[in-house]
């Protein structure tokens, strides 16, 4: 017998989707049957990318998000509950990085980096996971109690690499947050877990990949490749579900074995 895993019926928020691995993640929880909520800065490629899923015969809906102002989350999170409903699934996705040493890492590119990736994701993953909370203390309405919080981290956080040593410190300081909100939350069936990948091909650094410095970072790869983003599918979907109850405070490598 075929096992497969279906969400129907669960609200999947997704941040970053505009491009990348985030729009990967919201054409395959909708494949597994999510309705999703696209959201990012970048309106315009969000509403390309919902009219991708319902051509597909999914369910999308766009919101405008900015992870790094308060106000535009707190708006995003209530506009989507009232738009779609009750939100059972976040992916909190939106990353930014910069290549440069250590010595040459100015405040300004520090708070880019983490206005982005830590106290951003913190605030989405409070402003949703708030709200999970209240459903399921019974002082909030909803037909799903608990819920699924999958926090994008990095290989990075892991293994520090030269030049990007800053996005380390912040990809470290989410699976910290991670772990800390696993523990919190836990004992309300909210599930809160890590995906760390390793080099993922996408349309940012598929150039990249074709340069001279590209090539050789792919033969210091343990099986001389890069990832697609669809090798994060199953990971992905298994986190999201109801199969995942018993993985909880998880920090998974998806990295080909780069940080072995």
């Amino acid at each position: 017998m075929a096992y497969s895993i279906d969400l129907s019926g669960r609200v999947a928020f997704i941040t970053g989707a505009s491009s990348g691995l985030g729009a990967q993640f919201a054409k395959t929880l909708s494949s597994a049957g999510a309705a999703v909520v696209l959201a990012s800065r970048r309106v315009e490629k969000l509403k390309e990318l919902r009219a991708f899923i319902d051509g597909e015969g999914g369910d999308a809906h766009v919101i405008e998000l900015d992870v790094t102002d308060h106000a535009s989350i707190k708006s995003a999170v209530a506009h989507a509950e009232t738009e779609v409903g009750s939100i059972d699934i976040l992916v909190n996705n939106s990353g930014v990085s910069t290549t440069q040493r250590l010595q040459d890492v100015s405040p300004d590119d520090f708070d880019f980096i983490f206005d982005t990736n830590v106290k951003g994701a913190f605030f989405v993953a409070q402003e949703v996971g708030k709200r999970m909370l209240a459903r399921a203390q019974g002082s909030a309405p909803g037909s799903y109690t608990g819920g699924r919080i999958v926090n994008i981290a990095s290989m990075a956080g892991l293994k520090v690499l030269p030049q990007i040593g800053a996005y380390a410190m912040s990809k470290a300081a989410v699976i910290q947050m991670t772990k800390a909100m696993a523990l919190e939350w836990g004992k309300y069936g909210i599930n809160v877990n890590a995906l760390c990948p390793g080099y993922i091909d996408t349309e940012i650094n598929h150039r990249h990949w074709q340069t001279e410095a590209g090539q050789k970072l792919i033969n210091m790869l343990p099986r001389k490749r890069v990832g697609q983003p669809t090798d994060l599918d199953a990971m992905l979907v298994t986190l999201c579900s109801d199969q995942s109850h018993f993985i909880n405070g998880a920090v998974i490598s998806a990295d080909d074995g780069f940080g072995v």
